[in-house]
């Protein structure tokens, strides 16, 4: 079996029983996913790897270790039903023993509590890396391979000095305490983390430095206050799954620089996988290589569930620049896992394979933020960077196939036309029938669980919200931003200039053309504690939006026609058929990243000429100082499509001109 831990919360009693499992020859046929191995859990007293006191408030304090490092390993190739070797970048926990060569290939989960500080001791510990040096490189061309630096992707915390900070560049040899100080009013929910040194994040997120970071509440609602809907899932089956497209490659020549006509994806024996350049990132890269989406880790594993079973899935988009539709079909009976076919054949095998109806699961939260009611979807699209809690049930014993299917292209990274894939089998054991009512069935089981769980004085109130189609408006995060609340406005364009020698990914506003990230210039100073509304679009190919600190609630998602394919029902066809389902359902939802839609270039359709509009409004609260935007295609961020933000204090400024940094200078790598 892969490794197994069963831990309980960072924000509890530290424990955990720990085992690497049987020996790798017994894991080709036993790729089980579980929830990834969690940071500073250890079967050894773990008081000693897990420095926990009180801190303000009767909150607590805990230290956790992180190293950078390079690591050996072995990752499943269905195309021919090996186990290919690696050698890539990776966040390690250097309290746990070395893993075996088959060990899920997942970075530790980082799990923690509304009022705790967690301190992550973050050691780099590559080898040294030239570029990394001052004035060795375009800020904007791929660079400081082995830099590295972390953010807390969706955390509500200080981005300035040791908060959410990924201004810096933490060099081979270099350690540096990250220090987020979790406001007591956090809410609960599905974060996660990933390396963010402008000029290697996309290659190091790609290598697999990317984990699970896990914000468990235990605030039950009350009669002045919302609560957490961890209150009324609690003890809920729990999947933390990691979706993540490691794009290693091998050398046509290893005596060779890594270019792309040296660079294969048919790795010969003997020869470590690697992740050396930014050649293999691009339009139709991902479906080019031939990889396969891992979760937690492994290819085409099995999920574990029983009939019946409701399960809250929280899942996680942790790659750089594909698109991922999830949705259930079940399998054909006596059909087994297809451990040797490589993906150009795989279309062909779920479509004959996996013909049962789609199975609808029903939607509870969007990048960590509690809907204001469940969704049932039969197909959630994930963009790079998204994050959906889902309850999950399926209604037979038998096997199903979870499926990442095609997607309009219109809908996805790059518009790339990238066939239906396996993800991996969910083997569902005997239970307990749900009828044909699904969606019924988890509503009747969440009541219950409302009488059972809720305080008194609200217990009425969340059963009637439930009843009234599965309502979670006693667990919302944070009030609708009305109208009269806005106190301000900003725009915001995407672009890529491909007119010039050299392709130029930019970020515009109202005030000024697109243009490429400087990291001596403050793009936007924002006052805190104003409330604007923000008009999002992009005026070539569609990008991921995601901006640090503050989420966004989605207002409309207007169409080139100008139709808001935001509204529940909504139908998102004028790219072309089949109609794109990313959109419907999302309006008034809070989220951190958004996929700007464009149908541009190559359709100028409607009366915006192909151009979506997408109006968000975000409170700037609490924190003051310097952080960023970006697309969160992780390769255009990394040469250029990004922006410095500032909040500051009303007729204050931070980061002006005369104290920025110097050009390339260290904290802006």
């Amino acid at each position: 079996m892969v490794k197994q831990r069963a831990c309980l919360w960072l924000a509890g009693a530290a424990a955990c029983a720990f085992a690497w499992g049987a020996p790798a020859a017994a894991q080709d046929d036993d790729r089980l996913v579980v929830n990834p191995p969690e940071l500073g859990a250890a079967p050894d007293a773990p008081s000693k790897l897990l420095l926990s006191q009180p801190g303000l408030a009767g909150g607590k304090e805990r230290l956790l270790n992180l190293d950078i490092v390079y690591r050996d390993g072995e990752i499943f190739n269905p195309a021919t039903g090996a186990w290919d070797k690696v050698h890539l970048r990776a966040y390690a926990d250097p309290t746990d023993p070395p893993p075996p060569p088959r060990a899920a290939f997942v970075s530790p989960m980082i799990v923690a509590a509304p009022g705790e500080t967690v301190r992550i001791a973050l050691n780099n510990r590559l080898p040294a890396d030239a570029s990394c040096a001052t004035g060795d490189h375009h800020i904007n061309i791929p660079h400081c391979f082995n830099g590295t630096n972390l953010h807390s992707h969706g955390l509500w915390v200080n981005p300035s000095g040791n908060g959410d900070n990924v201004l810096l560049s933490i060099n081979p040899g270099v350690k540096f305490q990250y220090e987020y100080n979790i406001p007591a009013d956090h809410p609960a929910g599905t974060f996660w983390y990933h390396t963010h040194r402008h000029g290697s994040t996309a290659l190091q997120v790609s290598s697999g430095m990317a984990g699970a970071l896990i914000i468990r509440g235990d605030r039950p609602p009350t009669s002045q206050a919302n609560g957490d809907l961890d209150t009324l899932l609690r003890d809920m089956k729990e999947q933390v799954l990691v979706f993540q497209q490691i794009q290693y490659y091998c050398l046509n020549d290893p005596a060779q620089r890594d270019t792309k006509a040296n660079e294969t994806y048919d790795c010969p024996a003997g020869q470590a996988g690697r992740i050396e350049s930014y050649a293999p990132f691009g339009p139709g890269s991902w479906a080019a290589s031939g990889r396969f989406t891992s979760i937690n880790g492994e290819v085409l594993p099995t999920i574990a569930a029983a009939q019946g079973e409701i399960q809250r899935w929280r899942m996680i988009h942790g790659g750089v620049r594909d698109t991922i539709a999830l949705q259930f079909r079940a399998l054909k009976p006596g059909v087994a896992r297809p451990d040797r076919l490589a993906a150009p054949q795989m279309d062909a095998w779920v479509k004959q394979n996996c013909t049962g109806a789609p199975v609808p699961y029903q939607l509870v939260a969007a990048d960590g933020l509690t809907m204001a009611a469940a969704q049932e979807t039969r197909l959630a699209t994930f963009q790079p960077g998204y994050r959906f809690d889902a309850l999950v049930t399926l209604p037979e014993s038998r096997d199903y196939c979870a499926l990442d299917i095609e997607t309009p292209e219109a809908g996805s990274v790059g518009n790339d036309d990238v066939p239906q894939r396996l993800l991996g089998i969910v083997s569902v054991r005997p239970g307990t029938a749900t009828g044909g009512d699904i969606r019924g069935y988890v509503q009747k089981a969440l009541i219950d669980r409302a009488r059972r769980l809720m305080p008194p004085d609200v217990r009425d109130g969340v059963i009637a919200d439930l009843a009234a189609d599965l309502r979670f408006s006693r667990f919302v995060p944070h009030p609708d931003v009305g109208d009269k609340e806005v106190t301000g406005y900003q725009n915001l364009t995407f672009n890529i200039d491909v007119s010039t020698q050299s392709t130029m990914f930019e970020v515009g506003s109202q005030d000024y053309e697109p243009r490429p990230y400087d990291p001596n210039r403050v793009d936007r100073q924002l006052n805190l504690g104003a409330v604007e509304q923000w008009s999002l679009q992009s005026q070539f190919v569609s990008h991921p939006f995601h901006i640090h600190v503050n989420p966004f609630q989605i207002v409309s998602i207007l169409d080139p026609n100008g139709k808001d394919v935001s509204v529940p029902g909504a139908v998102d066809d004028i790219g072309g058929k089949p109609a794109d389902p990313q959109y419907p359902g999302l309006k008034g939802v809070w989220k951190d990243t958004l996929m700007i839609k464009s149908l541009l270039p190559g359709s100028s359709v409607g009366k915006a000429g192909g151009v979506y509009t997408i109006t968000v409004r975000t409170r700037y609260q609490r924190y003051i100082g310097e952080f960023v935007l970006h697309c969160h295609i992780l390769d255009h961020e990394d040469q250029g499509m990004m922006q410095n933000v500032a909040i500051v204090l009303p007729a204050g400024e931070v980061g002006a001109p005369g104290n920025q940094l110097q050009d390339q200078g260290p904290g802006h790598h």
